[in-house]
């Protein structure tokens, strides 16, 4: 070993050989660091995972930052699943018949977002259209949920905030409202998911 250091200090070529296998040495040391062997003699990589963060609000309502709902920190779980479902279609454009053939879609009309919305939270197995909300779930205000709806439109009040197609200034589509006075006009049933 002793005359193949005097030699690497003699050669380049041999001392960067040598430097070489002693990072690919380190490499594998580090590698080998992040397989797990299981009884079975199966070795498997295990994945880098962040911690979860989930953001919430003051109790009681929920926030609108930016255009986005953030759940107060005393919401249901199932309050918060709505809301985080409704936060992904938030900024979609309003199409007509939107969300009614699938939940993903490529816009929503108004009962599409309240559909995909109340799906996240568990609370709707397909799309509804607006006229069948009517009858849906328990009637009244909901204390965390209440859909209103009629033949023509459809809107909810989640946490606070209202999620409605209507009554938007920048452009049309599902969005957050601090409002929760309805853009459209007619009779609404007031509907809610049994016990929210």
């Amino acid at each position: 070993m002793q005359m193949a250091l005097g030699a690497a200090r003699k050669t380049p070529a041999l001392r960067n050989l040598i430097a070489v296998l002693a990072l690919v040495g380190a490499f594998l040391v580090v590698a080998d660091a992040a397989h797990a062997t299981t009884p079975g003699g199966l070795t498997t990589i295990t994945p880098e995972v962040e911690a979860p963060t989930e953001e919430t609000g003051p109790p009681g309502k929920a926030t609108l930052v930016n255009g986005r709902a953030i759940p107060p920190v005393n919401a249901p779980p199932a309050v918060k699943k709505v809301i985080a479902a409704a936060n992904k279609i938030r900024t979609k454009p309003y199409i007509y018949g939107g969300g009614h053939a699938r939940f993903w879609d490529s816009g929503y009309d108004c009962s599409g977002a309240v559909s995909f919305a109340l799906h996240g939270g568990g609370f709707l197995g397909s799309p509804m259209p607006s006229g069948p909300m009517e009858s849906w779930g328990e009637g009244g205000r909901g204390r965390w949920i209440t859909v209103y709806a009629n033949g023509g439109h459809a809107y909810a009040v989640i946490a606070g905030l209202r999620w409605d197609t209507a009554g938007n200034t920048s452009g049309t589509g599902p969005r957050w409202h601090k409002s929760l006075r309805a853009a459209a006009t007619g009779p609404f049933a007031a509907r809610h998911p049994t016990g929210y």
